[in-house]
């Protein structure tokens, strides 16, 4: 008995630093979302600076070109609290002029509160892009907050019966050209087509693409795309918008 219990003894402690690490651990393998490695704040290597050249979808057809604002403070200790009516609630309040019409510029700032915020004009290297590491790399507040995303989508043709799928930790809400397209509510985790919308149309030219994510405690992520009515990506469009600001 003592030998198999000098044997298992190794075993079930190793077994149990792997599972405290799977339950720890975020979806960039780390603890808390950072890792002993981070010893500066940066958004390398998940987000790059963007280029004058438009940028397609990724492989899979996701959408990797955005203007990220800084975190908004939105205080929650949970998330199990995002229900459709209180994120609705959440994203209907206006925070700064333009939220809903205007699409800023790189370096542009806004003032929420006592908060004085900057745009961001980035292409994340994954096809999720990482709120929780931009925050962190930006030396931002990272739990108890709210994402604005704001991308431009160019169509070379009117695209009729597509629809949006999106993923998102935690609850978002997303726009089309003006009007609410997909609303992922509840504490859920980002799975690439979480939810998809009804059958929705492209324009030929411009398309606003318009989004916010609420989180309590844990990671922040999303990911968005276009699939046509067999399910398949799509993937003949383009992203660009003036690179300006600093």
């Amino acid at each position: 008995m003592k030998k198999i219990h000098k044997i298992l003894m190794p075993v079930l402690g190793i077994f149990v630093i792997l599972m405290l690490q799977d339950y720890t651990g975020a979806s960039d393998g780390a603890v808390n979302g950072t890792t002993t490695s981070d010893t500066t704040r940066s958004i390398a290597p998940y987000f790059t600076e963007i280029t004058s050249s438009p940028k397609a979808p990724d492989a899979d057809g996701f959408l990797q070109r955005w203007l990220l604002l800084e975190p908004i403070d939105k205080p929650n200790r949970t998330n199990t609290v995002f229900t459709d009516s209180y994120i609705r609630h959440a994203f209907d309040t206006l925070y700064f002029p333009s939220q809903f019409t205007g699409v800023p510029h790189n370096g542009d700032k806004v003032k929420v509160g006592d908060q004085e915020l900057t745009w961001h004009a980035l292409d994340a290297t994954k096809f999720n892009v990482k709120l929780f590491r931009f925050a962190y790399g930006l030396n931002k507040k990272l739990y108890g907050v709210l994402f604005w995303a704001v991308t431009v989508v160019n169509s070379p043709r009117e695209m009729k019966n597509v629809r949006m799928a999106v993923g998102s930790n935690s609850a978002s809400m997303w726009w089309l050209n003006g009007k609410e397209a997909v609303i992922l509510s509840g504490d859920r985790r980002m799975v690439m087509d979480d939810c998809v919308s009804k059958r929705l149309t492209l324009n030929k030219g411009q398309n606003v693409i318009r989004g916010a994510v609420i989180n309590g405690p844990g990671m922040s992520d999303f990911c968005v795309r276009f699939i046509d009515e067999n399910g398949e990506p799509i993937k003949d469009l383009n992203i660009s918008f003036e690179k300006t600001g600093n």
